[in-house]
Parts: C-alpha cells; structure tokens; sequence
C-alpha cells in the first residue's frame, strides 16, 4: 500500500447535537459544511491530532471518544476517519477555514450541504445521537 496522509475528522457532540462547520476555503469547497478537523502530524496519533486540530479551528477542548467505522478516500495518498469527540470546554468559533458553525440535532441532518465524503460519518453520527437521545443519555 502506498504512503496514506490520515485527515481526521471530529463529530462534536454536546447536548443531543452535532457541529457542522461551513468550509471557507479553498474555493472549491467553500460554502458547504463538513466535520472539523485535519491532518495528522508525523509523531501524533489521530486523536492527538484531532484535539489539536479541534483548538486551531474552533478553539475549543474535545475529548475523542469512538472512531466511526469506515474511511473516506479526499484525493489520492488521504483519507478521511472520523471519530465522536465530546465537548470539554470552550465556545466554538470559525477560527481558521471556517466562516460559520452551526449545532444540528439529528432531524436538522440535511438542513445543510455536507461534503460528499463527510455523508457517511454525518449519517453514523446522526444514528447515534438519535438512539442515545431516545433513550435519554
């Protein structure tokens, strides 16, 4: 297998809801939403990278929780995994690559135009949300 860079993704979670945050660059991906997150640092593990990454962009402290099964191909040599992360504390802000955020429950999934490889990681996170919400964790 060829040399793969892992991008991270985080499904925030706080309160029976998901962070969407709307790219604004580069171009061809500004204006639509996806899960913060970003490369993975050599030395970092992904959750290392993801807690950082989480600050950077958002300025918040997060906790990784379960990574989502599965990973999502961006463009050749990068790959996409997603973990769960709970918000530990701060107020998320569009700091870098973002101009807007936005918390969704569960029946807001398609309320805003996700990134194609960032659907599979929503719906999962999504599934979860609902289930745990249903039962009232």
């Amino acid at each position: 297998m060829t040399d793969v860079r892992v991008v991270v993704g985080g499904a925030v979670l706080d309160g029976g809801r998901l962070l969407a945050a709307r790219r604004s660059a580069p171009a061809a991906l500004a204006g639509r939403w996806e899960l913060p997150g970003g490369k993975v640092e050599p030395g970092e593990t992904p959750e290392e990278a993801l807690t950082r990454e989480l600050c950077e962009e958002l300025g918040i402290e997060a906790e990784p929780l379960e990574r989502i099964p599965g990973e999502w191909a961006l463009r050749p040599g990068l790959v996409l995994r997603v973990w769960t992360a709970r918000l530990v504390s701060g107020q998320p802000r569009p700091l870098q690559d973002h101009d807007a955020l936005r918390w969704l429950a569960p029946d807001q999934e398609h309320e805003v135009d996700w990134l194609d490889q960032d659907r599979p990681a929503v719906a999962e996170a999504m599934r979860r949300l609902g289930s745990s919400y249903a039962a009232g964790a």
